[in-house]
């Protein structure tokens, strides 16, 4: 037993799901697939739209800084987890779990706001074509995901702050996978009322006002895809949102359902399992997302096979397949 605040403890114990011994190994194989289909799709996009200069755009420019987002956020979330597994110990020290704590928060505070400036870009690129170069230039790309990642950074900084400042006088051992602060808060045994209402005004500007800002953008996206007269030119602007919204729906549906459900809802198994989805498949789910329904990506893909040896190789075995399989 402890007692002081968070600072005062030097080793915090998971809990994970050793209650559930046959679930624990489902999970973790399941985990390390997520973690590395993560890595390597997220890894892939980036360097397509890095090596291609066709996808030199701010679309692609916004989805790197969400592939290298994904890629972090997983990785700090995860990585302790499976290592944890392997070696059998489910600990982590004071300086780790604050570090998985805060980049972990800051990675998905800085994706809510990167999402809803993708949204913007996607409503100045269909609602206005001709200024879209004029208004998303390179400045104002640089500016905006500087934004995303300041404001990010900023508010989990602060919400991390006042979170040690509280009075520890439990068990150190924390009934989840990783240190995600609702579980931390939940071995502090003082009032907790300050911080708990400073986190609601930080997640109501975080999660519902992005939503809000992307259901108004994509309502005059909508308006303006109804009345574009050509058939193809309507597909792939109902292609390129469609992803974007897919991405939408899973990221924000699983963040809102777990930081603010009601108080009276309140399930640590079903909170570990929502934040597996919101962890681990959201960010495997991206890379594919957006190269499977996107034309420009596979075009660029299949460009940079071409340029290598053991891409025309590859691309020809498929395209063999292919055929074999239509006869």
């Amino acid at each position: 037993m402890f007692q002081g605040n968070l600072t005062s403890v030097t080793v915090f114990f998971f809990l994970g799901f050793s209650h559930y011994p046959k679930v624990e190994v489902i999970v973790f194989v399941l985990c390390l697939l997520m973690y590395l289909i993560t890595l390597l799709g997220n890894i892939i996009l980036i360097s397509i739209t890095i090596l291609d200069s066709h996808l030199h755009k701010p679309m692609y420019f916004f989805l790197s800084n969400l592939s290298f987002l994904d890629i972090w956020y997983t990785s700090s979330a995860f990585t302790p987890m499976l290592t944890n597994f392997v070696t059998g110990e489910n600990t982590i020290s004071f300086v780790g779990c604050v570090a998985q704590m805060y980049f972990s928060l800051a990675m998905g505070a800085t994706e809510c706001v990167l999402l809803s400036l993708m949204a913007y870009d996607r409503y100045v690129a269909i609602c206005n074509p001709l200024r879209y170069p004029i208004i998303m230039n390179k400045k104002v790309c640089l500016q905006f995901a500087a934004g995303s990642w300041l404001t990010g950074y900023l508010t989990t900084l602060v919400e991390t702050v006042f979170v040690l400042q509280l009075s520890l006088c439990g068990h150190n051992t924390i009934n989840h996978f990783a240190c995600e602060i609702l579980a931390v808060l939940k071995l502090v045994c003082v009032d907790t009322s300050m911080v708990e209402l400073l986190m609601l005004v930080i997640t109501t500007l975080i999660l519902p006002m992005p939503v809000l800002l992307i259901c108004i953008s994509y309502a005059f996206i909508l308006s303006n895809i109804l009345r574009i007269s050509s058939v193809g030119g309507r597909s792939k602007a109902f292609s390129t949102c469609a992803a974007h919204l897919t991405v939408v729906v899973l990221f924000f549906g699983t963040a809102l359902s777990m930081y603010l459900k009601p108080s009276a809802v309140d399930s640590q198994e079903i909170d570990k399992f929502i934040a597996l989805v919101y962890g681990g498949l959201t960010p495997m789910l991206n890379p594919i997302i957006y190269s499977l329904r996107n034309k420009e990506v596979k075009a660029a893909m299949k460009r940079l096979l071409i340029r290598n040896p053991f891409g025309t190789v590859l691309i020809s075995v498929l395209n063999n397949i292919r055929a074999s399989t239509l006869i």
